[in-house]
């Protein structure tokens, strides 16, 4: 029927790289026609036009025709057409443009790799509506692009982008929207412009002549006067012409029963139960009593709910019948969903109870043939939160709670499970969505107790969850022995998880490693967090990993950071926001870490304006995952940003900020120490600055060198160079140390009086400085620097030497240089042309030179001539 809708669901496996086995095929697949369809050339003609305009627009109510008129057009159209119906439920920038991109290959019309992929149904990367409009817009022909059931795309992003596409795309995109409301876009442009082919309600209507065409097609000829009575009072309503048609088909008199359902009956509703549902036998009732309950489904699901053998036939010989059994091809059916949303109502009221029961088959049978979206939807409608929460935990899908695109429906689904629901997966699951939204107190709580009532023999796969989500506190409260039980536990069960369910979900080992790194990175363990970070980094690069490599990537930044490599951290922090943005990954979807370190090396190149930019985007500050890691490195940075202007005072309040974390972390102790020494060093308080720096330990290398620096600046020359020499002699200093210690060393051979150690120093720090674009640390030395960053006075060049020539070699050279032969200088000269030579090579040997032109340069140049 005209206007269908399905209700679509998310890939059975978000968070994967989307692949084709994870889209729903029914939403990017032509709807099949019915073999009552009828199709009508003035419509067809409008949509033959189109090709003329990049934008075609199909409005019209429900029921209207729309899809079934597009379908045919789309059937018969010369190139491939690309067909999205768009879903009704939670539907993001990321997840319509995953679905856009698979309509595109499916219809043999791919894009270029390069233009990327969505991993987060909530949004796309900025720049991925420019690249899919650039490789549109360098295609040969026009690609097709029909969105049926537009309506159902809420989000004006969503509108802005597929505007932006349409605009940018040229003569390679054609688009078809087929929609119940008027679309988000400015038409009016377009229809000014004559690029807008229109079909609205009023197209749409059946007229006399379509309206008696189509009853012939049910067997019905009435009068024109009935059919005319018909067209009236549905508005040519195409649905409503349908239903009646259907309805009177069989009875003896078509023409007094359309009058009668005229004059009796005002609800749609009333006339499909009466004289649709009531006219089937007991058994087919039952059947589709119990289907309305499911969207699209197979016969085997069907037998499933009814207990029958018989589905697949019964199915085909209701579609045979009428169109309100849908055929979707594979061997899938689904109801009309206006008939599907009588039939449920109906159940409720004649079968009280057993829709819960349905839904809960559904679940079971949808989850034994892998179908997990699906199931735990239903599972949810059966108020089986014991079902629900394990099949989530079984098939090891808690991760995406954190990653792809199914975290934010998850979190809604999961939102309604009741206070009553308290078995062990009840709590992990409640664990992890208060983990996942950053309710840490509450995340925790109910992670205490599910490990209290988690017993050894629980499923494996619940385990594994429970040691992800141990992890995931550890590195929140900054345990990292904690953390190392958890990987231990999850190490353990590998052996015992089902084959292949890893393979599955690779973002729970990424994401567990990661967040063992952190806590590592927590404890001081640098080198132990750098492997584990590393292994994730490198590691599986599909799209349910992503969120897990952006954060390993941007805590290696810190780590490169903290060892004094700015360049090096800046490298990583930046491929951290290109897997952000490859993805498309939400700004609250990770800790925020990288645009941390950028702001830190920013601030270590005097780029002050640019680190506070940094510091305050969203996502930077506001994060999803409270990491106390991330925290401390912000709070410190934000230090050094304030101290950099001047803000002593703001910079006290930024290094007082509690950082959360039941341990204390040695690096960031150490840094936030030294940097509130060099606060009361800048506010004139040396003895405060001195106290603290006591409690500085010897490293780490960036920590030690500034402590140095401000117990130097306090008056202390001996003790600074003290801390210098105590610098661990192992590893390799980064630039940023060593460039703070050898400008160090050259301030006190400066004071010393030893100004060609001081220059020399200072010319290498300059050097190392301008390869890393460091210049606070040479802002931070002081005005003593400035007169040896200028270059050291030149030596007055010696005298040239002027060659001693004899008078007869100056009179040979003369000639030379009046372009005279040998014969005519000898000649002048009344000497031999040999003599001639023989002087001339003296003056070449004199000159330095070799040639006759180069003597004579050389000459004028020591004014010989």
């Amino acid at each position: 029927m005209a206007g269908e809708r399905q209700s679509g669901r998310e890939p059975t496996a978000p968070g994967h790289e989307p692949r084709a086995g994870t889209f729903l095929r029914t939403r990017t697949a032509v709807p099949s026609l019915p073999p009552t369809f009828l199709r009508r050339g003035r419509l067809a003609r409008r949509l033959d036009e189109g090709p003329d305009t990049p934008l075609t627009l199909v409005s019209g109510a429900a029921g209207a025709g729309k899809t079934l008129l597009v379908a045919d057009w789309a059937a018969r159209a010369r190139r491939p057409v690309a067909w999205l119906t768009n879903d009704a439920g939670h539907q993001g920038s990321g997840t319509f443009w995953a679905y856009v991109l698979e309509a595109l290959r499916g219809a043999g019309e791919p894009v270029p790799p390069e233009v990327g992929a969505p991993a987060c149904g909530d949004r796309v990367d900025p720049l991925f509506s420019s690249r899919l409009a650039g490789a549109l817009c360098e295609r040969d022909g026009p690609v097709i692009v029909v969105l049926d059931e537009y309506d159902r795309v809420t989000d004006p992003e969503i509108s802005a982008q597929l505007e932006f596409v349409l605009r940018h795309a040229g003569a390679g995109l054609r688009l078809v929207l087929v929609t119940r409301n008027e679309p988000r876009l400015p038409l009016h442009r377009y229809r000014a412009s004559g690029r807008l082919t229109e079909i609205r309600n009023a197209d749409l209507a059946f007229t006399p002549d379509e309206a008696a065409e189509l009853l012939a097609l049910h067997g019905l000829r009435l009068p024109r006067h009935a059919t005319l009575g018909l067209v009236e009072h549905t508005r040519g309503w195409a649905a409503g012409l349908r239903l009646c048609a259907l309805a009177a088909q069989d009875s003896p008199d078509p023409e007094r029963y359309l009058k009668e359902f005229e004059a009796g009956h005002s609800a749609v509703a009333d006339f499909l139960l009466a004289e649709v549902l009531d006219r089937q036998g007991p058994g087919i009732r039952g059947l589709l009593l119990r289907v309305s309950v499911l969207d699209d489904f197979r016969p085997e699901l069907a037998d499933a709910l009814t207990g029958r053998r018989d589905a697949e036939s019964a199915l085909a010989g209701l579609r045979r019948q009428n169109a309100f059994v849908e055929y979707l091809g594979d061997v899938s059916y689904r109801l009309h969903p206006l008939f599907a949303e009588i039939l449920r109502a109906h159940l409720r009221e004649r079968l009280p109870g057993l829709e819960a029961e349905l839904h809960r088959r559904a679940a079971v049978w949808l989850r034994r043939h892998g179908r997990l979206t699906e199931a735990l939807r239903h599972g949810a409608a059966a108020d089986d939160w014991e079902f629900t929460a394990g099949a989530l935990l079984g098939d090891l899908a808690v991760g995406q709670l954190f990653t792809g695109l199914r975290s934010a429906d998850l979190s809604a689904l999961f939102a309604r499970m009741p206070a009553t629901a308290t078995t062990p997966a009840a709590e992990l699951v409640r664990a992890a969505r208060g983990l996942a939204r950053s309710d840490l107190e509450g995340g925790l709580a109910h992670l205490r107790h599910a490990e209290r009532a988690l017993t050894a023999d629980a499923p494996a796969a619940d385990r594994m969850c429970g040691a992800l989500l141990q992890a995931l506190a550890a590195r929140l409260t900054g345990a990292p022995e904690r953390a190392a039980t958890a990987a231990g536990t999850a190490a353990k069960l590998l052996g015992e998880l089902p084959e292949g369910l890893l393979d599955e979900h690779p973002e729970v080992v990424a994401l567990l490693r990661a967040h063992v790194g952190c806590a590592l990175l927590w404890a001081g363990r640098l080198d132990e967090a750098r492997a584990e970070l590393a292994a994730v980094a490198g590691g599986d690069e599909r799209a349910a990993t992503a969120p897990a490599r952006e954060d390993a990537l941007g805590h290696l930044a810190l780590i490169d950071y903290l060892d004094g490599r700015p360049s090096a951290a800046e490298s990583r922090a930046l491929a951290a926001t290109a897997v952000r943005r490859r993805f498309s990954l939400p700004g609250r979807s990770g800790s925020g870490i990288a645009l941390v370190v950028l702001a830190a090396v920013a601030v270590e190149r005097d780029e002050l304006d640019r680190a506070e930019t940094l510091l305050d985007v969203p996502g930077g500050g506001e994060q999803a995952v409270r990491d106390p890691v991330c925290a401390g490195a912000r709070a410190a940075t934000t230090a050094r940003l304030l101290l950099a202007r001047g803000r002593t005072r703001a910079a006290f309040d930024a290094l007082r900020r509690p950082v959360p974390g039941v341990t204390v972390s040695p690096w960031l102790e150490a840094h936030r120490t030294v940097l509130t020494a060099a606060a009361h060093q800048a506010a004139g308080d040396r003895g405060a600055a001195c106290a603290l720096l006591r409690r500085v330990p010897p490293g780490p290398p960036m920590c030690a060198v500034e402590a140095a620096g401000v117990q130097f600046a306090a008056g202390f020359p001996e003790a600074a160079l003290r801390r210098l020499d105590a610098l661990p002699a192992r590893g390799d200093p980064g630039p940023a140390v060593r460039v703070r210690a050898a400008l160090l060393r050259a301030r006190a051979a400066d004071a010393a009086g030893d100004a060609v150690a001081a220059r020399r120093l200072v010319g290498h720090a300059v050097r190392e400085a301008r390869r890393e674009r460091l210049r606070r640390p040479l802002l931070d030395t002081g005005p003593w620097v400035r007169p040896l960053l200028a270059p050291a006075p030149a030596p007055q060049p010696a005298a040239p030497v002027v060659p001693d020539l004899s008078p007869r070699e100056r009179e040979v050279l003369g000639g030379v240089a009046r372009l005279m032969s040998y014969d005519e200088i000898g000649a002048d000269l009344f000497i031999s042309v040999n003599t001639v030579k023989t002087h001339l090579k003296s003056a070449y040997r004199k000159l330095s030179v070799n040639r006759r032109s180069d003597a004579v340069r050389r000459a004028r140049e020591l004014h010989l001539l």
